[in-house]
């Protein structure tokens, strides 16, 4: 901490003391407060007569430091697009927040359209609309519309084609509504919808139906988050609950810390989870001041969502450790989409860099079969693939588990690779990764009986 002491020369003798954190009130929700970017200082001013000595000699001033690493390619963005904004600018989530790219002159002032994203994009209405932080707009290709991360983001043509099975709440969460907003589908767990706001929507949104602009019966307020707290004091088979939305992270501090304290302060809730993509599209969210508020939740956890490598960025790299450094165990949940990151090298390099973020991969989910999704979504044999692809050729901590939500309100049922061969006596046959297959003695069991072993390509080892 420094002193600064500062002369000014008036009648009278007078101290006066200003407190400046790098930190500035939170949330938005109170006004927004200009950010400073300097470390913590008090600075003391002081009236005295001409010619009588200072108490202190002035400190020079601390150059100004953005609180997060910025990447050459987001540097060079900001530069270009956003060239008014300061680097404290920049560095502030809620500044990035109110400067979201949500009109067709904002996309067309950052991006070369195709045809076929103008057409999109002028036909949307209701909810899930365009949003992109300029962070994260910085990551996309200018000009190629088949860019991994601008494809998740901005519309296309196909996003308004219905195909069979599609439904704008497949999973049935509406269903399986206790109270609005809280879905109670299995037996010692909850999920917690406590807003509607994502700070960029994906539009392979599982809940692209109630998110952004939906109005309608879809909403959320204080006053719906205490009939849900309501119902989970009420059930005290409820051990887990998981925050998500929306995202819960758009929240201010203030908000999020009511919730959080609330669920914390009842006796059956083991443990809090929050599902979001914050970290990864609105890196510089994860403050000081939020991740004090969260260490004070333990145990707490949070599932990140990630799509691809290119999001493995300077930023992304300090969001993670601020969280992992306050002892937030982080899971990873990515969704398969097709031509995007439906390649085992993609998810290799993806899942390789989250470890070493100290994110473990948990979820690789089937695209949901959500309305207009059908460009997204690959064949289960592709999701297979990646996980045979996985497994053995790298570190199992690199391995995720494959699911797909079922529709209807089924829950997550893993789909997993076929390493069983069969059965032959009292021996199990397996198969490796290198596709050999070997026995395992398992007298008196019956695993594998239903099968009879098949010559195979590779070593049979007894």
């Amino acid at each position: 901490m420094a002193i600064v002491a500062r002369r000014h020369c008036g009648h009278g003798d007078k101290w006066q003391m200003k407190i400046l954190s790098p930190e500035s009130a939170e949330p938005p929700s109170r006004g927004d407060a200009a950010h400073t970017n300097i470390p913590f200082q008090i600075e003391i001013s002081l009236s005295t007569a001409p010619g009588m000595p200072l108490p202190l000699e002035p400190l020079p001033r601390v150059a100004h430091a953005p609180r997060f690493p910025i990447g050459a390619q987001t540097r060079a963005f900001a530069r270009k697009y956003f060239a008014d904004a300061t680097p404290v600018e920049w560095d502030d989530w809620r500044w990035q927040f109110r400067k979201r790219i949500r009109t067709m002159a904002e996309l067309e002032r950052l991006f070369v359209l195709s045809d076929d994203e103008r057409e999109a994009i002028l036909r949307h209405k209701g909810s899930l609309p365009v949003g992109i932080t300029p962070y994260y707009a910085s990551l996309m290709s200018r000009h190629d519309p088949d860019d991994p991360l601008r494809r998740t983001h901005i519309p296309v043509g196909t996003e308004y084609l219905k195909t069979p099975g599609e439904a704008d709440d497949p999973l049935g969460e509406d269903h399986d509504a206790a109270v609005p907003g809280l879905v109670h589908r299995y037996p010692d767990r909850v999920l917690f919808l406590v807003t509607g706001t994502c700070s960029t929507y994906c539009r392979y949104c599982t809940r692209s139906r109630m998110v952004g602009n939906a109005g309608g019966e879809y909403t959320f307020s204080k006053s719906q988050w205490e009939k849900a707290l309501a119902y989970i004091e009420a059930h005290t088979e409820i051990r887990d609950v998981l925050l998500s939305g929306g995202d819960p992270l758009t929240l201010a501090d203030e908000p999020l810390e009511y919730l959080l304290t609330r669920l914390r302060a009842i006796k059956h809730v083991e443990f809090l989870r929050i599902g979001t993509k914050v970290p990864v599209v609105l890196p510089m969210r994860i403050t000081k001041n939020l991740t004090r508020i969260l260490k004070k939740m333990h145990p707490l956890w949070m599932s990140i969502h990630f799509t691809h490598p290119t999001e493995l960025t300077k930023e992304v790299t300090e969001s993670t450790a601020r969280l992992a450094d306050a002892g937030i165990p982080l899971g990873s949940q990515t969704v398969l989409l097709k031509g995007i990151n439906d390649e085992v090298e993609t998810m290799k390099s993806l899942y390789h860099g989250l470890l070493m973020r100290r994110v473990k991969p948990y979820y690789l989910y089937q695209c949901d079969p959500i309305t207009g999704s059908s460009h997204f979504r690959t064949p289960v044999e592709k999701g297979l693939e990646i996980i045979e692809g996985l497994r053995g050729h790298t570190t199992g901590y690199a391995v995720p588990h494959y699911v797909i939500d079922a529709p209807g309100g089924g829950g997550k049922i893993p789909v997993v690779p076929d390493y069983l061969v069969g059965r032959d006596g009292e021996d199990v046959v397996l198969r490796n990764f290198e596709g050999n297959t070997y026995r395992y003695k398992d007298p008196g069991g019956t695993v594998g009986a239903d099968r009879q072993p098949k010559a195979r390509k590779g070593k049979a080892t007894v």
